[in-house]
């Protein structure tokens, strides 16, 4: 009984307010963008908003024993439960695939999604192994570790395919970033490996941030260049179009590099030769590998990456569904059109496909209008701080690194949800949370939450 009274005493009712908040605008979000007037009851388990209160009473039911198990108990099993989520992971790759994708375990009218639950093995098994006392992230090994653990289940989802979650879990790597990781020694002896002395020294005297940066601003202004090609004049050699703003840059860099390194002190010269030639050389390898990678793609997931660079434009063909979901949230308005009373973004019209699952944020938008969607996105902000501020307060390196795994994933399933439905980001299929309709999706979120809740409400205790 005492036990109890302290775990409740302690526990943070702002984020589980916010949770059960989120519960419910789910279900009244998800009856709204699935309504039909022949099943109108709420708990109709024919309809996806009553399978949906199933799920939520699971979700609870799984709070409610998170709640009854020591925390020392969750710390020693996490790996354990990571191993699990694999082999739940190797398992589903031998189903039958539904739409094209091996993902799903199919249990009567419901369905059970492993890669949802991988998330939470891996957040276990990421924050059991970076909380260990011997654990460097300065060390290749320790990184190396690290990142293995995050690229074993990525790689088991790529094969499903899932590139939704698959992204999901880039996700982790800013985790190891809070927690002091650099891959500043695996980059020092790669150049120890294959550079000369001089270049060796000036790039790791530059600390690689310049190089980095403009890495990154080449390859991405590259990747926005429609394919074609240029002919060279006088040597007919043809350049890809994708390939012709470097080669217009290596041209125009020489007789800048001459004119600026007369202001240039003669100890620098050095580094901004190598750091210019070497950025255009870095990235055009990097374009190449994208390239390469790229045409490995299925024609839909190309269509869609291609749609939002603006490559290929198609309304009413390949991009429909991205059209459709904008056309949605443009239609709310300010105030929106109210309960029930969305025109594009409706179970009637059928205008957006999925639209209680990838597309659940159109019928929000389109009923609350933008007051609406400054509410639920200034909720969903006031959630992730919470977190956040959660993790900081850790006496434990455990629980610190899984609150930051829970805030990662929450941020990337929010952010990348809605930038889908206003056109920002290609279209992967990955929920938002606690709104989309899913029950892995709703288990898995609630889990995670349930957890952290968990273990904060025993920070107190943790080290004495």
């Amino acid at each position: 009984m005492r036990r109890e009274q302290s775990i409740t005493k302690n526990l943070d009712w702002g984020l589980f307010f916010i949770y059960v908040a989120f519960v419910a605008m789910g279900i009244v979000n998800i009856y709204s963008a699935s309504y039909n007037p022949e099943h109108p009851f709420l708990f109709d388990l024919s309809q996806n908003y009553g399978k949906q209160i199933v799920w939520v009473g699971i979700s609870f039911f799984c709070g409610f024993v998170i709640f009854l198990i020591d925390a020392d108990l969750i710390r020693k099993a996490s790996f354990t439960i990571y191993i699990v989520t694999l082999v739940l992971l190797v398992a589903v790759l031998f189903t039958p695939a539904v739409n094209g994708a091996k993902s799903w375990f199919g249990i009567g009218s419901f369905g059970i999604q492993p890669s949802e639950f991988a998330k939470i093995g891996t957040a276990f098994a990421l924050s059991s192994y970076l909380s260990r006392v011997n654990v460097r992230l300065q060390s290749i090994s320790d990184v190396t570790k690290a990142n293995a653990i995050i690229i074993f289940p990525m790689l088991l989802i790529l094969l499903q395919p899932d590139a939704g979650t698959f992204l999901v879990f880039t996700g982790f790597l800013f985790v190891l970033y809070r927690e002091g990781m650099s891959y500043d020694p695996i980059l020092v002896r790669f150049i120890n490996w294959f550079s000369p002395r001089r270049i060796k020294e000036t790039l790791i005297g530059s600390n690689f941030i310049p190089l980095l940066f403009i890495v990154i601003f080449l390859s991405v202004i590259t990747l926005l260049f429609k394919d074609g090609e240029l002919i060279i004049p006088f040597l007919e050699i043809p350049i890809r179009g994708k390939f012709m703003i470097l080669f217009i840059l290596a041209l125009t860099s020489i007789p800048l590099l001459f004119i600026i390194q007369r202001f240039v002190a003669k100890r620098e010269r050095r580094k901004l030769i190598i750091i210019t030639f070497g950025s255009l050389l870095f990235a055009s390898l990097l374009v190449y590998s994208v390239d390469t990678m790229f045409s490995k793609l299925s024609t839909h997931q190309k269509d869609r990456i291609e749609l939002v660079l603006g490559l290929i434009q198609d309304p009413n063909g390949k991009d429909y569904n991205r059209y459709r979901a904008m056309a949605a949230v443009g239609s709310g308005g300010f105030k929106g059109k109210g309960y029930i009373g969305a025109t594009i973004a409706s179970p009637i019209s059928h205008h957006v496909p999925e639209q209680e699952t990838d597309f659940i944020f159109c019928t929000f938008a389109e009923e609350w209008g933008f007051l609406g969607s400054f509410v639920l996105i200034v909720l969903y902000m006031l959630f992730l701080v919470k977190v956040i501020s959660i993790a900081e307060r850790q006496r434990l390196p455990f629980n610190r690194i899984y609150g930051y795994c829970v805030a990662m994933i929450f941020f990337y399933h929010f952010a990348v949800n809605i930038g889908m439905d206003i056109g920002l980001v290609p279209v992967i299929g990955i929920p938002l949370p606690f709104f989309s309709y899913g029950g892995s999706s709703l288990m898995s979120f609630s889990i995670l939450v349930f957890i952290l809740l968990k273990l904060d409400s025993e920070r107190k205790e943790a080290l004495s």
